[in-house]
């Protein structure tokens, strides 16, 4: 897809899944704090199990206490991929890493989403990509979720 910038969160398991693209592109990965993932607040360190056991009612809504708010989260993943788009040439393709919740909201903001119908987009699995664009100044998801598939087995009695 030849793309002209990178960006990536700064937290190690995004920049480091950026750095093969930045060596087969020449291009510098772009650090930018606003992709990191949602503060889980006391969730943090605690596996979903333990979270629905001691927090049902927080689980249910998704709202970890202490943690950072869906708006907030948000409001800076989508603040962070308006900055990477308008760094771009006219027809550029940016390429941000991140982490799949933050980017499931930044994207949802982005397409004008209420809080309420964040959901509409489904989890975004690991290594793979969603393909964003702007068309007549609003923004518009092409692909979601997409990634490559494994090559089928064949068996030896064909």
């Amino acid at each position: 897809m030849r793309p002209d910038l990178i960006v990536s969160s700064d937290l190690l398991r995004a920049s480091a899944t950026a750095a093969p693209l930045a060596r087969l592109t020449g291009l510098e990965v772009i650090l930018d704090k606003d992709l990191r993932e949602r503060h889980g607040g006391v969730w943090e360190g605690l596996s979903d199990t333990e979270i629905r056991t001691r927090y049902p009612a927080e689980h249910a809504v998704w709202a970890p206490p202490e943690g950072e708010p869906t708006q907030v989260v948000a409001d800076r993943v989508a603040a962070a991929l308006q900055r990477a788009a308008a760094a771009l040439p006219a027809d550029g393709l940016a390429v941000a890493v991140s982490h799949g919740a933050a980017l499931r909201m930044g994207m949802s903001r982005l397409l004008g989403l209420g809080e309420e119908e964040f959901g509409v987009l489904g989890p975004l699995s690991n290594c793979s990509w969603s393909v964003l664009g702007i068309r007549h100044g609003h923004w518009r998801l092409l692909e979601h979720n997409a990634g490559t598939l494994p090559e089928p087995i064949l068996s030896d009695d064909r």
